[in-house]
């Protein structure tokens, strides 16, 4: 769901020895996997962390240190729940049962800040604000990330759709917001408010619009069923998809690049479709490609690389890199082992998780985490987990 992903690389120094080693953590607790059954943590952590990852397990938060992949923190939390980034470099923002909470990351503990509302849903970083949508009662929120330094709740812009629905919002640079049209049954496009919250356009030719991406030139896109509807420089445009249901769901945007990344699912009536298509969606040239790669892959496979690169974990356990320019397969890096995607979504799968040149890829069948050169292809290190992870995610500053 991520805008752009960006981070800060390896230095040269940590890379060699990090390439050079490859460190396991097991279970058990210890001063530096302590756990705090109510998600606090004492002022000062018992181990600090660099460029802090988040992963969630049944039950609980792992806190990791970024390059060494150290289990730094076990935090107990009950439930179903999810994790992005915050967008700056200290939080993550975690989805649970009750709302939006913000974790400290590098303290390692939960704050006080929380957005409170029945199925919190998708979490987006763009032009240096976080946008947080509660599916349950339409509810945006848009503030500055910085502003979470402070402890407090950052005071920040509200809007509630007109009715609830699993939506999404992006707010661009100059304050227009674009958000998703929809009922709890129906989906049906976007429109658009000036800062003041007037409505300036909609467009709702975009049955079942889930998702959004941003690219190059702040094209903004929402995925549909029958193709992919882009708003930049003031107009909405649909992008059709060569066939009749050709759902784009999930995308991953890059400021690198004009191009969109998306998945693509031709058959509305399976239960789960697996499918080993992909789409790249030029934002310039309005038009879509579709890439096969030979391979199935997830929700929680897409993602970009440092260049704007596509990058796609495949159930062959191999990260796909992609030229989004050309549509070409430029190389298959070995992440994991072979996979299929379990039928319940919420059930644990292989993620891929991308900060700056590092590939994170989580493995829970084997509770293990791995690190990835995504220039040089090379495993940097792994590590085994006490429990297996679901979904992976961590600090990332800046857009």
């Amino acid at each position: 769901m991520n805008t752009s992903i960006r981070g800060r690389a390896l230095t040269g120094t940590a890379l060699a020895l990090a390439v050079a080693t490859v460190l396991t953590a097991c279970g058990g607790e210890s001063s530096s996997t302590a756990t705090e059954s109510d998600g606090t943590a004492s002022a000062t952590p018992a181990v600090a962390v660099k460029e802090p990852l988040v992963a969630t397990f049944d039950g609980g938060l792992y806190i990791l240190d970024g390059e060494s992949l150290k289990l730094a923190k076990t935090i107990d939390l009950p439930g179903f729940n999810r994790v992005n980034p915050a967008g700056d470099k200290d939080h993550v923002v975690v989805s649970t049962d009750s709302g939006f909470r913000v974790l400290d990351a590098r303290k390692q503990a939960l704050t006080d800040i929380e957005y409170k509302g029945a199925k919190p849903g998708h979490v987006v970083r763009h032009a240096a604000k976080t946008m947080l949508f509660t599916d349950g009662t339409g509810e945006v929120n848009v503030f500055d990330p910085t502003a979470l330094s402070s402890g407090k709740k950052p005071t920040g812009r509200t809007y509630t759709s007109a009715t609830p629905h699993h939506g999404v919002a992006i707010e661009l640079s100059d304050g227009r917001l674009v958000s998703t049209l929809g009922t709890e049954e129906k989906r049906t496009g976007a429109l658009v408010l000036d800062r003041n919250d007037k409505e300036i356009a909609r467009n709702e030719n975009c049955p079942g619009v889930h998702g959004e991406a941003a690219a190059e030139n702040e094209a903004v896109a929402v995925g549909c069923e029958d193709g992919i509807l882009i708003y930049q420089d003031g107009t909405f445009t649909k992008i059709d998809s060569p066939d009749d249901y050709g759902r784009i769901g999930n995308q991953a945007g890059s400021d690198a690049s004009p191009v969109l990344l998306g998945d693509y699912k031709t058959d509305p009536e399976a239960e789960l479709e697996r499918p080993t298509r992909v789409s790249l969606i030029d934002t310039e040239k309005k038009k879509l490609r579709l890439v096969d790669l030979g391979t199935s892959y997830s929700f929680r496979s897409l993602a970009r690389g440092p260049h704007g690169e596509a990058l796609v974990l495949g159930t062959d356990g191999a990260l796909h890199v992609i030229d989004p320019d050309t549509g070409t397969i430029e190389k298959k890096i070995p992440a994991v082992g072979a996979w299929q995607e379990p039928l319940d979504w919420q059930q644990a799968r292989p993620t891929l998780f991308v900060r700056g040149h590092v590939a994170y890829v989580s493995e829970p069948g084997r509770k293990a985490l791995h690190a990835i050169d995504i220039e040089t292809g090379k495993k940097i290190r792994s590590v085994t987990l006490p429990k297996s992870t679901n979904e992976l995610s961590g600090v990332v500053a800046g857009h």
